[in-house]
């Protein structure tokens, strides 16, 4: 561990995304105050976060929620960055998309006017996704930063999680503009499906789509036509680097592999002998979307280096899944 950088806050700390990079930040020798919503009945789990090498003395967990801009103020009073990961999520599109897309921005804001007024703070690091990218008509086979995805688009297409990929594309552009107007250092970390372990105790969503072949889920095998992924770790240590480099602006793409489904049948048939892995054959008929691949070259160049291979990704969520008891 490092000396003292200073305190940071990261919203949504029990989220898969979120508590990895906790845990890597107190690894750096950062404090970090984490937000979690309201738990009035206390049945929320968050001894993993407190049980960290460091968490007892530099973790503090506070609550806070997307709904009350405010209420994120408190955790970041004092802070030199602030790592915005908390999004609403809402796959099944259980709510309707301008509630959704309403509580991501305005929470969003609110966080970015905290940190203005904490005098303090000297960068914002935003989780976007990749979802604010890919749905994108322009027909290109490699997207990069300059490309959005289509909110009329998606509208029209009323697709699966069609709310999380409108919220997450409106949200990243109000950050980006919010940062340029007001002068407050803001970038974002635009991820792909996250993959490998994951440190909180319920099953990582992205994690769970990844594994769909192994777990029999054929419902979500049509998420994997066409697949672009990254180890939790490398985005983690991504989001680490963006903010502590200096010369960071604007989005940056986290991904570091891409497979097709029948690629991916193959290499777990063959890995993963003891699972019974639909064959490439089975699968050629399945219908939905294969998006373009995306470019992280602009990463690359700002000298961020990926730690990861497609094996460790895999390697590491089954072993984890296994523990955990979802294998």
């Amino acid at each position: 561990m490092e000396g003292n950088r200073g305190t940071v806050c990261v919203t949504g700390g029990t989220g898969f995304i979120a508590s990895w990079l906790i845990m890597r930040l107190l690894e750096h020798g950062y404090s970090v105050r984490t937000t979690v919503r309201p738990d009035p009945d206390g049945k929320r789990d968050t001894s993993f976060l407190k049980n960290l090498p460091g968490a007892s003395e530099r973790l503090q967990i506070l609550t806070a929620e997307l709904s009350d801009p405010e209420s994120f103020n408190p955790a970041i009073e004092d802070c030199v960055g602030v790592f915005h990961v908390a999004t609403p999520v809402d796959f099944e599109d259980r709510e309707p998309e301008p509630v959704v897309t309403k509580r991501s921005i305005d929470g969003a804001l609110g966080i970015l006017r905290a940190c203005l007024n904490s005098k303090t703070v000297k960068r914002v690091v935003y989780t976007s996704s990749a979802a604010a990218i890919e749905y994108n008509n322009s027909g290109a086979y490699i997207l990069d930063e300059d490309s959005w995805s289509d909110v009329e688009s998606i509208r029209e297409m009323g697709r699966f999680g069609s709310s999380y990929a409108i919220s997450k594309t409106l949200t990243e552009k109000a950050v980006l503009e919010f940062g340029e107007q007001h002068g407050l250092e803001v970038v974002t970390v635009v991820p792909t499906f996250v993959h490998g372990p994951f440190i909180c105790p319920k099953f990582a969503a992205s994690v769970r789509v990844l594994l769909a072949l192994v777990l029999g889920n054929e419902n979500e095998y049509s998420l994997l036509l066409k697949v672009s992924f990254v180890h939790v770790d490398d985005l983690a240590r991504a989001h680490i680097f963006l903010f502590e480099h200096p010369n960071t602006k604007g989005r940056y793409i986290c991904t570091s592999a891409t497979m097709t489904i029948e690629e991916m049948s193959e290499f777990l048939s063959e890995r993963y002998p003891e699972f019974q892995i639909p064959s490439p054959e089975s699968l050629k008929e399945l219908k939905g979307p294969r998006f373009p691949c995306l470019s992280s070259r602009k990463l690359l160049d700002a000298g961020f280096e990926y730690k990861y291979r497609i094996e460790d990704m895999f390697d590491g969520a089954i072993q984890c899944c296994k523990e955990k008891g979802y294998l």
